[in-house]
């Protein structure tokens, strides 16, 4: 069913993580943690980890990606049918709310567009250095455990995405301090800051689950 988008000025949605969020107690929800089961989490309880760490990508009304919500956030948002799911889970654990049970989905999307402000440049973070380079040393091409400059801090070397690369231990233990043109190294790519709006969400988190990758460009996968 096809939904009247207002004409009034949009709304503000700011893309960070809505632990500070409060959400009204009119909805009180209760965890089935596994299809089958019949046992709920009730308050007190403790609820099982799949539910404290699972994450849910929220999409604009565009399915432009806006970031990764509580699974509870976005379980809220769809009570309040604010958002319908994309990608379900028919594994994922069922919600049950007064009048209703769900399961919670991998992404959603917001029924009505909102506007969000987005920054010139992407700011750099370990978690979005690591997608820019796929998880792969920038010298080798192993797998990537850590982060160095490439000109060090110690000789006048910036923090910057011209300057940052995804490292191995091998290769940061062997660098040292030193320039590559003394070690006779050579980048595997130049070393660019990645842009796009997905990156505002990939400069928070290192996990991305497969069903959002769609959504997310090629700076994901």
């Amino acid at each position: 069913m096809a939904h009247r988008h207002s004409a009034r000025a949009h709304r503000q949605l700011v893309p960070t993580d809505v632990r500070g969020n409060r959400t009204s107690g009119a909805f009180p929800l209760h965890v089935i943690p596994e299809s089958g089961t019949t046992g709920l989490v009730l308050p007190g309880q403790s609820p099982q980890p799949v539910w404290n760490k699972r994450r849910v990508l929220l999409l604009n009304a565009t399915f432009e990606p806006l970031t990764a919500l509580p699974a509870r956030r976005a379980v809220v948002l769809m009570v309040c049918d604010k958002a319908d799911a994309v990608h379900e889970d028919p594994l994922g654990p069922v919600i049950h709310s007064e009048g209703c049970s769900l399961q919670v989905p991998w992404v959603i999307r917001l029924r009505n567009y909102v506007r969000v402000p987005y920054r010139t440049r992407v700011p750099m973070t370990r978690a979005a250095l690591m997608h820019r380079d796929r998880f792969r040393c920038g010298y080798c091409g192993d797998k990537a455990e850590t982060i160095d400059h490439v000109v060090p801090r110690s000789r006048g070397g910036g923090h910057s995405w011209e300057n940052c690369v995804a490292c191995c231990a091998p290769c940061n233990h062997r660098k040292a301090d030193k320039l590559l043109t003394e070690l006779g190294w050579t980048l595997q790519a130049a070393l660019v800051p990645p842009s796009g709006p997905h990156w505002r969400l990939l400069s928070t988190t290192t996990e991305v689950h497969p069903t959002w990758i769609p959504y997310l460009g090629e700076g994901a996968a």
